[in-house]
């Protein structure tokens, strides 16, 4: 038997897993700026563009930290596990007479403070005549604290703006990166819409075949119409219903794509809400004449950024011959102790020499065999550049023109079909209310209808290459 906790457990357990799975399956309706929103929020691409954003910051920060002062400290100890030495009685030290050393010339020193350095050696060394006369300490500390400043340098110089350069390259990286899932998202989301629109319009035409269909079948009862436009009219019908099922299954298929592009979990359901007509209003007048701005074009100032780079590579091997100039201070502390023999007076003694020096250090390249090879290619790295430069312009041109063409066309499609639709409306009231007074036939409501249907379809199809030829005049100038 289950107790009271266990059983409520398994109902907390089971609450939990049905608020889950409502959350799960709950409908998320998104527009085309909510999509953009998500997509700018968990594309894969625009989040590895800001991480190299953030890593170009701490490479500004490394390239600066290079013309800092520099500050290490170290300390070290040595002790001597044997020491070499001679003995004592190799040594004679005199008060005021000569030091003798074996097998070497001996020189009289006379000064009276030489005298007495002699004098406090004998005092130190006055031992068993067997005894050595060492010459190292046993033990050693040693201490270092240095400093060293860079002052000058040519290459610091270039490798601090190259930093800045290459933070402005990845912010252009970046919005570019974006650009690109921007234009994914509007290539999936479009497509979508118009089988949206088709929908909807299958719905209507539906409706309004059913209640015909209906009617029909009411005069039919009643005798006034034969049962071949009844069979007619569900023939109609059906197809439209069989026609609707597969552009519903097809929209499946294309709102899967735009769960993709925006990295949505494509098991979720989402909703689009937007139209194409609510688009067409929005995207406004396109601009039809003004002169192309390269600069909006993310690409084009990535490019830009791109020369900036190669052409400070180029700098520092024009300039080769400028020194690099860095100052040190040092501080050396140290420690020695054991002197003389074990039996010595000063051997347990502990001496304290400290040391400090400071410097300045120039460094003047004469000469490189590779700088001239290094300085070509950094040119020739330029000058590639510039004819990518030229080549994008005309790309980015040609670009513009034809899609302001593409647009214009676009434009007298609907315009046409718009006229087209008109009048296939027109003709198909006609040919319904002479059905319904007597003096049509089903035959005619039927071809009536498919006119209908087809100047519809046309219609829709012109107004989304209408918004595509708009999305793509925005693309073309950068906006």
């Amino acid at each position: 038997m289950l107790s009271r906790t266990n059983l409520l457990q398994i109902l907390l357990f089971s609450a939990s897993l049905c608020l889950a799975g409502n959350a799960y399956g709950q409908t998320t309706t998104m527009s085309l700026a909510e999509c953009l929103d998500y997509a700018y929020a968990n594309n894969p691409q625009l989040q590895i563009a800001n991480l190299q954003i953030r890593d170009a910051d701490m490479q500004i920060k490394e390239s600066t930290a290079g013309g800092l002062p520099q500050v290490s400290a170290s300390v070290g100890y040595s002790g001597f596990l044997q020491r070499g030495g001679l003995p004592s009685s190799a040594l004679s030290f005199g008060p005021s007479g000569p030091v003798t050393i074996p097998n070497t010339v001996s020189d009289n020193f006379t000064d009276p403070q030489i005298d007495g350095l002699f004098e406090l050696l004998g005092s130190l060394f006055q031992s068993d005549p067997d005894s050595k006369v060492f010459f190292s300490p046993v033990h050693g500390v040693t201490g270092n604290l240095q400093v060293n400043q860079l002052i000058f340098s040519n290459s610091y110089r270039v490798a601090r703006r190259a930093a800045r350069y290459y933070r402005q390259y990845v912010q252009e990286q970046l919005l570019a990166a974006k650009r690109t899932v921007q234009n994914q998202v509007i290539d999936a989301y479009l497509p979508a819409l118009l089988l949206s629109d088709n929908l909807s319009i299958l719905d209507k035409n539906i409706g309004n075949l059913e209640k015909l269909l209906n009617d029909t079948k009411a005069i039919n009862k009643a005798g006034f119409a034969e049962q071949l436009d009844v069979d007619r009219l569900e023939l109609s019908l059906s197809n439209l219903r069989s026609e609707r099922g597969s552009l519903a299954r097809q929209r499946e298929i294309v709102v899967n794509a735009v769960k993709l592009s925006i990295q949505y979990p494509v098991e979720q359901p989402l909703e689009l809400k937007d139209n194409t007509q609510k688009l067409l209003q929005e995207y406004g007048e396109t601009d039809l004449v003004s002169e192309v701005n390269f600069m909006n074009r993310p690409e084009y100032t990535q490019l830009l950024k791109g020369r900036e780079l190669s052409a400070l590579q180029l700098e520092v091997y024009q300039k080769p011959w400028l020194p690099t100039v860095a100052g040190f201070a040092q501080y050396q502390p140290q420690l020695q102790g054991g002197f003389g023999a074990k039996d010595g007076a000063g051997f347990n003694k502990w001496y304290f020499i400290p040391s400090a020096v400071a410097g300045l250090s120039v460094s003047v390249p004469i000469y490189d065999g590779g700088t001239k090879a290094k300085k070509e290619r950094a040119m020739i790295a330029v000058q590639t550049i510039d004819l990518q430069k030229k080549q994008l312009e005309n790309l980015i041109r040609f670009e513009v023109d034809n899609a302001r063409k593409q647009y214009m066309n676009a434009q007298e499609r609907v315009r046409n079909q718009q006229k087209n639709l008109d009048l296939a409306q027109r003709i198909y009231d006609a040919t319904q209310t002479k059905y319904k007074a007597g003096v049509g036939s089903s035959f005619e409501i039927t071809q009536a209808e498919s006119s209908l249907y087809a100047a519809q379809q046309t219609l829709m199809q012109a107004q989304y290459d209408l918004l595509t030829a708009k999305s793509a005049v925005k693309k073309a100038l950068g906006q």
